[in-house]
């Protein structure tokens, strides 16, 4: 633009006395009987309104390694986004987020006592309750003095004993979390300690009842006893099921077993729909434990292996994080795969016969 010209309004110039194009004239609604209209094409104005929308979260970091250096490096004008792990865990997490249509009652079982059930369990729930917005809670149905609460807790005064005896007086939510305790976000009941003090089928399905009217998703602790009255009121209500076993000789045939005693005993759709968890905890370079995980594969939905994690074969109170990485992953995948659950439900009744594969052949 040379000097001493007076500059016209309607048109634009650079810096470099380059002439410009214009802007486009933004589209705008236009007025129809007194109601405003979004332009052609565009949906419900309303629908853009949402909380993901209209709230600015912080940025996020790429993970530890080398895009973090990157990212750090360049002051952020470089981002080299996701990478395969990162873009994995969003999956399942999104998974573990699924809906749920109604209340779920998860059983986590094992006819062998040091597989680490009480474990699995315990941080089935946490992650759950870690990465839903829904109430949860985790059940000690043990009959022989369970430690969920201790692992998750260090313990409680009150036990399923207490809520039993006042279950009649529970009318409020306030009323029930007198009677759990709290580990992060994941509400605690305690089993009994006293062995003397029975707890059967008919007390499990009164409180699994109640449990269901104040929580979305119930996590079961069982006991180990398959024909325990308490083991069968906790068949009858579940939705769905998670058997743990460990890569052993041992370990695995009693799943394996567990497994055939579903099928013969009119379970045999939760056996075919169930998760088996493999713990690591007890492992032996002796043993394929490949062919066991191929296995439990074949029999049911699916598998899960769980490494070995100096945190949980303490067997004290867990700390979710003091867990190793791939520790987590294993249990957000459990998760995923019982969230997995809650669309797909159990599959058919005889999809996978007690007479199928065995670890002999």
């Amino acid at each position: 633009m040379s000097r001493g010209v007076e500059p016209d309004p309607q048109t634009w110039w650079d810096d470099y006395g380059h002439r410009l194009e214009p802007p486009a004239e933004p589209v705008r609604a236009v007025q129809d009987h007194g109601q405003d209209r979004a332009p052609d094409g565009a949906g419900d104005p309303a629908a853009d309104l949402t909380e993901d929308a209209l709230v600015r979260g912080p940025d996020e970091l790429p993970p530890p390694g080398w895009r973090r250096w990157v990212h750090w490096w360049t002051g952020g004008l470089i981002d080299p986004g996701p990478g395969r792990d990162e873009l994995a865990r969003r999956a399942l997490l999104h998974r573990i987020r699924r809906p749920l249509p109604a209340p779920h009652r998860v059983a986590v079982m094992s006819i062998k006592g040091g597989v680490g059930k009480t474990t699995v369990a315990a941080c089935l729930g946490l992650t759950l309750a870690e990465h839903r917005g829904d109430r949860i809670v985790v059940l000690d149905a043990n009959p022989d003095a369970g430690t969920l609460a201790e692992r998750l807790t260090g313990g409680a005064g009150v036990t399923v004993r207490e809520l039993l005896r006042d279950l009649d007086r529970i009318h409020s939510w306030s009323d029930m979390s007198r009677y759990t305790s709290l580990a992060g976000r994941l509400q605690v009941v305690a089993s009994e300690q006293d062995p003397a003090d029975v707890f059967g089928r008919e007390e499990y399905e009164r409180v699994s009842a109640l449990l269901g009217r104040y929580f979305d998703l119930t996590v079961t602790d069982s006991g180990t006893g398959l024909v325990h009255s308490a083991m069968a009121g906790t068949l009858t209500v579940a939705d769905s099921l998670v058997v743990v076993g460990s890569p052993t000789v041992d370990g695995a045939g009693r799943a394996a077993k567990t497994l055939d005693w579903l099928c013969a005993h009119g379970h045999a759709r939760l056996a075919a729909a169930a998760v088996v968890v493999l713990n690591h905890d007890r492992a032996s370079a002796d043993v394929d434990a490949g062919r066991i995980h191929a296995y439990f594969a074949a029999r049911c939905r699916a598998v899960v292996d769980v490494p070995h994690d100096p945190h949980l074969a303490v067997g004290g109170r867990i700390d979710p994080a003091r867990l190793r990485e791939p520790t987590r992953t294993a249990f957000l995948r459990l998760a995923a795969l019982v969230a997995d659950g809650f669309r797909e439900g159990p599959r058919a009744p005889g999809a996978h016969p007690a007479g199928g594969p065995t670890l002999e052949g």
